[in-house]
Parts: C-alpha cells; sequence; structure tokens
C-alpha cells in the first residue's frame, strides 16, 4: 500500500519497534520514568531551551501550552489557516476559555505584521479582551518560516509584551531544509511544540518545550486534560529513536516531494500549485476525482483526490512508490482521454 494522505499514517521500524520493547519504565505521573526523563532532557537540549514535557499529541501539547500562557478571557493571535486555530476542535475556547483572534495569511503563510499590531488589545480599556500571546506555524503547508520574518515576528511581541508560542509540528523539516539546527529555529520562543509522530515516523507523542516555570504549568494542564501517562517510557522511546535516526533522512522525503511533482506537472490534466519539504499541492479535474479515486485505491494506492489536494511524503514512501504513482495517474488520464 502506497499511503499519501499524511506523514501522520508512518509505522514504526523495527529498530524503533526494538528499542520500545527495551525502554526502562516507571510512572510519568510520579515523574519517575527514566526513558520519559532521558528523552524530555534530550529533546530541551537539541532546541536549546531549558525544560520540556512529553505530550500523547501535538494537539494537547499546543492547548497546555495556550492555557499556560493565556487565562480565561485572555486573547491570542493567531492565523485563520493555522493549526492551533483551525483544526484542533476549538479547544482554546471550549477547554481554556480564551478567544482567538484569527489573522488571513500572507502568500508565504505568514502573518503580516501590519495587521498583527493592529488587532493587538493591549491597553487597560475594560471593553476589550486582553492579548496576551502571538502563536505562529512553521512549518505551514510545508513552507518554511522565512528566518528575517522570524526575527521581526518576535520583536513585534516584545515591543508589545506578548508572550510566544510556535507550533512546530514539523519543524524538523524546517531545519532539514534550510540546513539549520533545531536550536535556532526555536530560538526566541518563549515555548515550542514539536511533533514525533509525523515525518519522525514514532507512532505517538509531542514535546512542547520552554522555561521550566511554563512547563510546570504545562504539567497541571496536561493532567486536567487527561494527558498524565502511566508507564510513557515505552513511547517516549520510540521518539527518542526517532530523534536520532530519523531527522537527517527527512531530506529524502523532500527529495521525494519534488520528484512527485515534476512528475505529475508532466500530465496535462494534474495540476501542481505547490511543492515545499514534504507536501505537494495538487489540483485534479472535478469530473474526474471519483473515478481516479477508485482506478488509485485499485491499485493500493491511497491519496486525497479531490479538486485540491495535499499529497504528503513520508518515511513509508520509496522512489519506486513515487514513480508507481506518477505512473498510475498518468495511465489514467491517457485511458480517460483515448
Amino acid at each position: 500500500m502506497i499511503d499519501l494522505r499524511s506523514d501522520t499514517v508512518t509505522r514504526p521500524t523495527d529498530a524503533m519497534r526494538e528499542a520500545m520493547s527495551r525502554a526502562p519504565v516507571g510512572d510519568d505521573v510520579w515523574r519517575d520514568d527514566p526513558s520519559v526523563i532521558a528523552f524530555e532532557s534530550a529533546v530541551a537540549e537539541r532546541a536549546a531551551k531549558p525544560a520540556a514535557l512529553f505530550f500523547p499529541s501535538g494537539t494537547q501539547s499546543n492547548l497546555a501550552a495556550l492555557m499556560a500562557h493565556c487565562q480565561r478571557g485572555d486573547e491570542y493571535i493567531v492565523g485563520q489557516l493555522a493549526h492551533t486555530y483551525r483544526d484542533e476542535g476549538g479547544g482554546a475556547a471550549v477547554l481554556g476559555s480564551i478567544q482567538s483572534q484569527p489573522i488571513e495569511h500572507a502568500e508565504d503563510g505568514t502573518l503580516p505584521l501590519d495587521r498583527v499590531e493592529a488587532a493587538l488589545k493591549v491597553d487597560d480599556d475594560i471593553h476589550h479582551v486582553r492579548t496576551r500571546l502571538l502563536v505562529l506555524e512553521n512549518t505551514f503547508r510545508g513552507k518554511v518560516m522565512p528566518a528575517d520574518y522570524q526575527v521581526e515576528a518576535l520583536a513585534l511581541a516584545r515591543r508589545h509584551g506578548l508572550a510566544t508560542h510556535l507550533d512546530g509540528a514539523r519543524l524538523f523539516n524546517a531545519a532539514v531544509a534550510t540546513e539549520s539546527s533545531l536550536a535556532a529555529l526555536c530560538e526566541g520562543f518563549d515555548s515550542v511544540s514539536l511533533c514525533f509522530s509525523k515525518g519522525l515516523g514514532a507512532p505517538v507523542g509531542s514535546v512542547l518545550v520552554g522555561e521550566p516555570s511554563l512547563i510546570a504549568s504545562a504539567r497541571r494542564w496536561r493532567k486536567v486534560l487527561g494527558g498524565g501517562m502511566r508507564q510513557a517510557g515505552i513511547l517516549a522511546a520510540g521518539c527518542h529513536h526517532a530523534l536520532e535516526h530519523h531527522v537527517a533522512r527527512l531530506a529524502e522525503d523532500h527529495h521525494h516531494a519534488r520528484r512527485l511533482a515534476e512528475g505529475l506537472d508532466g500530465i496535462e490534466e494534474v495540476g501542481v500549485t505547490g511543492c515545499d519539504t514534504n507536501m505537494v499541492f495538487v489540483t485534479f479535474p472535478e469530473a474526474d476525482c471519483v473515478a481516479l479515486d477508485d482506478f488509485l485505491r485499485a491499485r493500493d494506492i491511497l491519496m486525497p483526490v479531490s479538486p485540491r489536494a495535499r499529497l504528503v511524503t513520508h518515511l513509508d514512501v520509496s522512489e519506486q512508490d513515487i514513480q508507481a504513482v506518477v505512473t498510475a495517474i498518468g495511465v489514467f488520464f491517457s485511458r480517460r482521454t483515448t
């Protein structure tokens, strides 16, 4: 089966399963699971942050960060299409009583800083919600946040006394794509959420990094949100293996995405609208989507087939798989036109 639906569909490698099976464990709620402690320390060191906290999911990591930064009735500035705003079930509002102020993204995926500044509510007017936090995302739809934008956005936040959080679900992809250190991409943010169950291939797990006081607050919110795990070292060991062995190989996923984009671009009926890191954005003729989906499924190819689709390369997709997908789509459209 070739699965391009997302990099979340990766399966643990044999070596990762072996590492998980050998993991020494304790009770992480009591903070005595040695594998969790070792993993958190390794991530904190890699990100150049003083503390880290293991979570079962990126959604929970982001939400705990928002709740640690903001009080009830506070506001955070966020992108209109950002994961923390659009794809996490409204948790900040539902569970944190935190108001969001979405900003429309620019073409490169950044938030225009003039619009961010215009949306701030940092005065003492009792009619206004209080803006407390700026939330950014890297990568965003595969696009890497420009380094100069990161500097400018963080400077704006500091000028207005805002805390900053980075949804870095695919920050390792950004680091590999730009040949930057993880620490450089985390620099200046008060908190960063890092996901290990996407391109890095672990079955479960995200980590929040930041200052000890922020992490202590997030630990309490993690418990409230149901994220306190017991022998979590089994999961942390899989993530630790990914940290040590799967980061550099993300370059292969980026290469495969470019090959996929190049191949699909040669098919007249397919439009390639973007390719960044491990994501390829394409358009298919709406009238052909159902038939194409059935055609691909019959050949053990799973991918979103819609007028606007996102295809994602990952650990379980090979060079041969990419060629098989391009060939199958080419065959479908050649048959349709003959």
